[in-house]
């Protein structure tokens, strides 16, 4: 069983839902990655999910777009991260998911990219402009290095499409809750727990169900938990706390853990 699976099979137990943090690797300077990572894990983030800084990330939201300009502009590059993913696992002991786009684990090669990424602890690797019909090479690849390979549902995917997808993804399903880009919202749409009701049938008992894009608040997490899903992805909101206080890393560190701590609470199964 991989470690994500591992998480993901300890909450149902507990009857819990994983909290799957985002930050973008290198924002806004590599060397605050790792203790950015501890401060989110201190405050109960479960997985945490790692962002490769590219130049045309085009599911990503002005927040994430301008962390990756902030780290390209540090120095990060795809091996850096994969190094810092290293890093982090050894220091935090949680899941580490590396989210790409494709051209970057193109450029490395698939073999070269998924051996360096077993090699550094990585569990899972999200690419969001891959689709599974042209993924044969990359699942492949990603499988001998014992890392799992994460895909995207959407609002507009289809039932049909849904089963190849689920047939294909491991780790986890990670479902785009709401049309567009990514960015924390004010409001959960009553559409995210339709989506969710309507997809949950194809992944009960087959995979774990996590969703994000737009989940900023405990309330959001909460509500996307008791719709049934197994787990909440928050990126945008921990990314917008580490560029509001960029130049004090301790009150940075202070509101990531408090954010996390939030979350994570709504999440827990009620007495």
């Amino acid at each position: 069983m991989s470690g994500i699976a591992n998480v993901f099979q300890k909450l149902k137990a507990q009857g819990d839902g994983a909290l799957i943090g985002y930050v973008t690797g290198g924002d806004p300077e590599p060397r605050f990655t790792p203790v950015i990572a501890e401060a989110l894990v201190k405050g109960g983030v479960d997985i945490l999910e790692l962002g490769v800084p590219f130049s045309d990330p085009i599911a990503d939201g002005p927040t994430i777009q301008a962390a990756s300009v902030r780290a390209l502009e540090a120095g990060a590059t795809p091996k850096v991260v994969l190094g810092m993913a290293g890093e982090i696992k050894r220091k935090c002991g949680v899941p580490v998911v590396i989210l790409t786009y494709f051209n970057p684990v193109f450029r490395m090669g698939l073999e070269n990219f998924f051996r360096l990424a077993g090699n550094c602890g990585v569990d899972g690797v999200v690419v969001p402009d891959l689709p599974v019909e042209e993924a044969d090479g990359y699942r492949e690849a990603a499988m001998v290095c014992g890392v799992d390979t994460i895909f995207l549902a959407a609002p507009s995917t289809t039932n049909e499409r849904l089963q190849k997808i689920v047939a294909c993804t491991s780790g986890f399903l990670y479902l785009v809750s709401h049309f567009g880009v990514t960015g924390a919202r004010e409001a959960l749409e009553d559409s995210t727990v339709r989506l969710i009701k309507r997809v949950l049938p194809f992944t009960a008992g087959r995979v774990p169900l996590a969703v994000g894009f737009g989940v900023s608040k405990p309330e959001h997490a909460q509500c996307i938990i008791e719709s049934g899903a197994d787990g909440v992805i928050v990126g945008s909101a921990f990314v917008n706390i580490v560029h509001k206080h960029q130049g004090n890393v301790d009150r940075m560190l202070e509101e990531l853990e408090a954010l996390a701590r939030g979350l994570k609470e709504a999440m827990k199964r009620r007495p």
